[in-house]
Parts: C-alpha cells; structure tokens; sequence
C-alpha cells in the first residue's frame, strides 16, 4: 500500500514556490509584522514549512509593492478550507487590504491604488479560475464586487477587468453544472439498465450487441476510453481531493473540518471511481458473455490490445480497470479459455502495474509519461491519466502521517506544499484537450451497455466452463436458484 511518510526529506518544494517566511520557532509567539505589510514577511531563510493560520493569511494579501507567488496561492487556497471557510477568508483578505490601502478615506491615494489595484485584481483572477466553485456562494461574488467598487474610482479600467471576471465566472460556473449534470444522468441511466438486467434473470440474447460487434480496433477503443477519462477528470475541482483530509488528525485524535461546498462535496470524484468500477465490470461481462471458448479468447486478446495502446497513449486509469476486470475472479478461473488465448502481452501489462514495491514499476511510467508530457508538440504526447485510486490513496496517506497543526498550533504548511505538489501535478494532466475524434456509438455503448452483477459474472463464468470443486458447484446451485430462479 502507498505510503507517505511525514519528513522533511520526503517533501519537494513545487515549481517555482519559494516563499520564505520567518517563523517562530515552536511553543514561542510570533513576532509582531512591522514594514508596510505583509510583504516583509518575506525574507531570506528557509522555506515556510509551518505558520500561524494569521500568518499565511497577511502572506496571500497583495500591496502595492507585493504579490505572493503563484504556487502559494494555489497552496493557500486548497489546503486553507481546512481551517476557514473560504467566505470568510476571502472577507479577511478583502478586511486586511481595506486596512493596508486605507480603501475607506476619502479621497484615496490615486498612485498608490492603481499600483494596487492591478495586484488584487490578479489574485481575485486566480481564485476564480483554479476554484471556480468557492463562488457558488453569493457572499464570495459579494466580497469581489465590493473591493473593486472601492479602487475602481481610481481607474475605470478596473470596473472593466470585475465585468471580464464574472463573466468568466458564470460561464465557468454554468459549464460546471451542466458537465456534473451529465455525469450524473450517464451514471444512473447505466445503473438503471444494469438493474434490469439482473430483474430479466437471464443472460443476455445472442442479439445483444457485443464491444466487438461495436469497435473492434483495439487503438480506436482506446482513444475512446481517454475522451471518457478526460472528460470525468475536467470536472473534479482541486478542493475535491481536500476531502481526503476529513480524517482525524493523527496529532490529537480529533475530526478535522472541511469548508469546501458541501452540497457538491466529492461528486465528481466519486462518479470518476464509479467509471473505473463499471469498466472493470464491462471488460468482464464482455469476456463472460460469449458461450463459444473461442470467441471468449477473441474477447481477452482484444483486450489486452486495447490496454496496451491505453498504455502507449498515457492512459493508466484505463489500463489499470482493464486489467483489473480480466483479474476478477469469474474471468480468471476460465483456464480454458485462458489456455486458447495468446496472453504474453498481458503478462508484460500485468508487471507494468504491479503493485509491488508500491507500484514501482507502474510509477516509474508515469513519470516517463509526465516527462514526455512536459516536453511535448502536441496533445496526443501530453496525455497523463494517473491511476486516479493509487493517487487517491497516496493523499490519503499523506493525511494519515502527518498532522494538519503542530502543538504550538502553526499550520503544518510542508504538508501542504506536498499536497499542492501532487493536485497541482493532476491539475496540469486534466487540461489537456482530448486530440482524438469523438465515435458517438463507442462512447454510448460504454456508458450504457448492460454489465452483469458480481453474481452475474459468476453464474455466466460457471456457465462457460464448468465448477471445478465442490464449492464452485454449491455456489453455482445457489446462483441458478437465485438469478435464474431455477431449482
């Protein structure tokens, strides 16, 4: 199982942050801010690797001589929910820069707005396009449209730039619904037609449309599964793996809260983790289904061409549910079916996603895949789909070894900054554009072709080739009795 441990040679300052604070040290109280903001945190020394949850706060406000770097705000802004709602922050933030830019005399210092002005404009910028949803709530739409009405006397541009924003936003926002909406109605209408399947009892007609009576060129079906992964990845919001962190807190064995939307909550994850769950189920019903032992080994050796050229696109999540279908158990017990099939490829698969070592070789892979990614021409060389459960499980670990607050009460920011390392590496793999034409018919059939039950599976395997034991023909008497209603 993947494990992070809590040292501070396991985490890697994120490109391009060197944000350096000077700290006090634990148990002390931190020095009183002197100099015109919180720019004059900012000095030579280490790396911020813990602060007050104040301290980061006057860290995110701009001046006019001051703008925090790019990855701690994304830093910031992901891992700050744990602590403060983003409402809120975004009212401190808006409180501090009122305060610092005296933005309530009148009249204001002209010079030193629209030096500011241009500052506070970006970060709201940046909040609104890498967490969109935080303005789903009227009260952060509220704090934006109030402190650009404060500057926006000083220059007429910036009542220019706030319309360019929420434009911005509500497009963003409204793309959001609709994409998790359809999400949503492709997840049910498959459950629903699963359901049936089971409540017909029976296995499907030899009618019943089969994966290869669809697509029958393994890269073609592979280019297909990327558009599905691309377009569940493009919803899952970066505050969405903050979720994992809703965990005790090792330090002190209390319940850490989490102020991200919790109307949405983890959604669009979960739909993702449905997906990888009914593809792994596809792949067996498709090997399951055919009563002939050939065309079942058709069936594996098709697949096992389809998981390759997942791998050579970048596509491990695909890989990985295609292998993991093939390793159920009503599929791998079919020996003879195996026996007819070539399998050598799947065995070289097989080591590629290993799990030994903590998926060292499949990890290894990946960061060839990322590498080819970042110096890539085109679309079709930066695809990266990560084995979206083992990145889960990595965060969680991550979670799970290392305290949100240490015992004087500083926010434990090094475990942040790897956080923000691993989410900001995802973020950058789910903006790429999909380079591959859309085929409606691939796509459909994966999101609604019928698959069997775990006890589906089972009866269909024991229908193909018969128990072998006493207790495969015990199970399979129960199932005939329980899924075909026969005795």
């Amino acid at each position: 199982m993947p494990q992070t441990v809590c040292s501070g040679t396991m985490f890697t300052t994120p490109s391009g942050f060197s944000p350096h604070l000077a700290c006090a040290e634990p148990g002390e109280e931190e020095a009183p801010q002197e100099g015109p903001g919180p720019g004059a945190c900012l000095a030579d020394g280490p790396p911020i690797t813990s602060a007050s949850l104040e301290t980061l706060i006057q860290n995110l406000v701009p001046t006019a001589d001051y703008y925090p770097e790019k990855a701690y705000v994304f830093t910031f802004l992901l891992s700050a929910r744990l602590f403060i709602p983003p409402p809120e922050l975004l009212a401190r933030v808006c409180e501090l820069c009122i305060k610092q830019q005296q933005l309530d005399q009148s009249p204001l210092d002209t010079a030193k707005v629209r030096k500011f002005g241009p500052k506070i404009l970006q970060l709201l910028t940046e909040w609104t396009e890498t967490f969109p949803s935080d303005f789903r709530d009227e009260k952060m739409v509220g704090y934006l449209k109030d402190i650009i009405h404060r500057i926006a006397p000083c220059d007429e541009a910036y009542w220019k730039t706030l319309n360019q924003v929420l434009q911005k936003l509500s497009q963003r926002l409204a793309l959001m619904s609709q994409g998790e909406e359809s999400i949503v109605k492709v997840s049910l209408n498959a459950s629903s037609i699963s359901d049936k399947l089971v409540a017909f009892k029976t296995k499907p007609p030899p009618i019943q449309k089969d994966m290869l009576s669809i697509c029958s060129d393994p890269y073609t079906l592979a280019q297909q599964l990327t558009h599905v992964e691309l377009e569940h990845l493009s919803h899952i919001g970066p505050e969405e793996f903050v979720q994992a962190f809703v965990q005790k807190d090792p330090l002190d064995g209390t319940q850490q809260p989490c102020f991200s939307d919790q109307k949405k909550k983890t959604s669009n994850l979960e739909a993702y983790v449905r997906w990888f769950n009914r593809l792994c189920y596809l792949v067996a019903t498709e090997i399951c289904m055919p009563a002939k032992k050939k065309q079942r080994a058709q069936v594996i050796e098709f697949f096992i061409d389809v998981a390759r050229e997942c791998f050579n696109i970048g596509n491990f999540n695909s890989l990985m549910a295609i292998i993991s279908g093939m390793n159920m158990s009503p599929v791998s017990r079919l020996k003879k079916t195996w026996g007819k099939a070539k399998t050598a490829k799947f065995f070289i698969l097989e080591h590629q996603m290993d799990p030994t070592g903590n998926f060292y070789n499949y990890r290894t892979a990946l960061r060839g895949a990322a590498h080819r990614s970042q110096t890539a021409n085109s679309n079709r060389e930066r695809i990266v789909i990560p084995f979206f459960s083992l990145l889960i499980k990595d965060i969680y670990f991550l979670n799970e070894g290392c305290a949100n607050r240490l015992p004087n009460g500083h926010v434990n920011f090094e475990k942040f900054m790897e956080l923000a390392r691993q989410v900001g590496e995802f973020m950058t793999w789910k903006q790429v554009e999909c380079p591959f034409e859309e085929d409606r018919a691939i796509l459909h059939y994966l999101h609604t072709a019928p698959i069997f039950s775990e006890d589906g599976l089972y009866l269909a395997s024991y229908e193909s080739e018969s128990p072998e034991n006493q207790v495969e023909k015990d199970r399979w008497k129960a199932l005939r009795s329980n899924v075909l209603g026969k005795t």
